[in-house]
């Protein structure tokens, strides 16, 4: 498996009994009903873009692969289960000797990614297809959000690096660990958090807190011990008691004093607090004045893609951000609704059976059947047109017009010429065994970038972005509508 690193953070435990206790009942269940071995098709996938945006980044793969290759009930988890009184002997016995046999595609980490598209297809027996639904949705949700709201930030930063300092306001260990990946793979230059280093092998960057200055008898003392043990990388933090009138004058007389002598150039300054714009500008003009053009600012202190913006075209000069708690947690909006559905189950004779979940709320109506997802590219631009989920036996001939159309109101239709398509899954499983090597995580934060730039500005925008077009299929469209319609001929025969 790719991505292999000296450790993984939780060797500590195994996580196979991180489900929903139902996916336990609903197991000893399907044993006891002669159907555990019942072939089913399972859609991992979501309804709606957190905080209005008009895409999101995809990330949590590697994690799902290691989760699933590692399935294992141990003499403990057995003991447990078995005194709940709950389980059958049989089904206890089936999980002593648990081996995983599914099948599985996913889309790689780093596309963008729309509602209602399969984000993870898994076909296998339905009894191991259903008990992996808790940490399929654990592992993508998580990711894909931070991954996202650290896209739109560093979207908003332009070409300024990000840094991710969110670390000691995540929720938990692993929020910050997974959360530092995925703020990598949304497009953050580093990280503070260590481990996130020293496992995925992203950098890891960082400098001193506000209790170094304290801690001297002056600021110019703390600034010049900083100074003397770094020289060749010399950030000093300018806030702990006022910027303008004692940040960075000690600063200046300390760059001019340690540095200058030694041939050296100072990295930068850090401001945590205050009036944004009117410090940066502020000090980068008191810099300037002092010799230090090449000296840089960095801002840290709650930001967010909006405060980020608001001060950049306000004209704040600024080299870098340190994003923290509102990247970390995406605080604005902290849920990735991603669901799990059964959308198929496969007869004996091999046919394939389509199943769908209805609701008078239509957005939570699922798409039936086994799919796949086509990307629609304009062969001129390399714009992405549309997304075409169609059934997995599916083509699409490339030497001819392409009309697509929304699935709810047809009659809003699309004609494409001179384009092609990119099959957007992957087969990550193949009868439990795990086939596809992930990149690394700088790798796919290149790859995100890449495939981020080929989507239309409309799209991109933070305020009322364009839909993105996600269409069905004509075979599929139909096969939904058939059953839309068997089922509603059921009620009205029961009504």
């Amino acid at each position: 498996m790719g991505n292999i690193t000296k450790f993984d953070v939780h060797n500590h435990r195994n996580l196979t009994m991180l489900v929903d206790f139902y996916e336990l009942t609903m197991g000893n269940a399907y044993l006891s009903s002669n159907v555990a071995n019942k072939v089913a098709y399972f859609d991992m996938f979501f309804r709606r873009v957190p905080d209005g945006g008009g895409y999101c980044i995809m990330a949590g793969v590697d994690q799902l692969i290691q989760y699933l290759s590692s399935l294992e009930f141990t003499e403990e988890d057995i003991a447990y289960l078995k005194s709940k009184n709950l389980f059958s002997e049989e089904f206890l016995d089936y999980l002593k000797n648990f081996k995983f046999s599914c099948d599985v595609w996913a889309v790689p980490e780093g596309n963008p990614v729309f509602p209602n598209e399969p984000l993870v297809t898994v076909k296998g027996p339905i009894i191991q297809a259903q008990f992996i639904e808790t940490m399929i949705l654990l592992t993508i949700n998580h990711q894909t959000l931070i991954a996202t709201k650290a896209n739109r930030i560093c979207r908003a930063a332009g070409d300024r690096p990000v840094m991710e300092f969110g670390s000691r306001r995540a929720q938990g260990y692993d929020g910050a660990i997974y959360g530092a990946r995925a703020a990598v793979i949304g497009g953050c230059s580093s990280t503070a958090c260590t481990i996130a280093d020293e496992i995925f092998s992203i950098p890891a960057v960082g400098t001193m807190a506000h209790s170094w200055v304290q801690l001297f008898p002056t600021e110019y003392e703390a600034f010049k011990s900083w100074a003397e043990t770094y020289p060749e990388n010399c950030l000093l933090l300018v806030d702990t008691y006022n910027v303008i009138k004692s940040g960075i004058p000690n600063a200046i007389k300390v760059f001019d004093e340690i540095l200058k002598p030694k041939g050296l150039r100072p990295k930068g300054i850090r401001i945590d607090s205050g009036d944004i714009t009117y410090l940066a500008n502020t000090c980068r003009q008191m810099l300037d004045d002092a010799g230090y053009p090449d000296c840089e600012i960095v801002i840290s202190n709650s930001l967010d893609e909006h405060i980020i913006s608001d001060v950049l075209s306000q004209g704040a000069k600024i080299d870098s951000f340190g994003v923290g708690e509102r990247l970390i947690t995406a605080k604005s909006e902290p849920v990735f609704g991603g669901v799990y559905k059964l959308c198929a189950i496969e007869e004996e004779d091999g046919s394939i059976t389509a199943k769908i979940k209805i609701s008078e709320n239509e957005e939570k109506i699922t798409n039936p059947g086994f799919k796949k997802i086509y990307r629609i590219f304009d062969k001129n631009s390399h714009k992405a047109i549309a997304d075409l989920i169609t059934l997995n036996g599916e083509t699409i001939d490339e030497s001819k017009p392409l009309e697509i159309f929304n699935p709810v109101y047809t009659w809003k239709k699309k004609k494409i010429k001179n384009y092609y398509v990119k099959d957007l899954m992957v087969k990550i499983f193949d009868n439990g065994e795990a086939i596809y090597e992930s990149p690394s995580v700088l790798e796919i934060r290149e790859y995100a970038k890449q495939e981020t730039s080929k989507l239309w500005n409309e799209v991109l925008r933070f305020e009322n972005p364009h839909t993105y077009y996600v269409d069905l299929s004509p075979k599929l469209w139909g096969i939904k509508q058939n059953l839309l319609h068997k089922y509603s001929e059921a009620y009205k025969d029961n009504e």
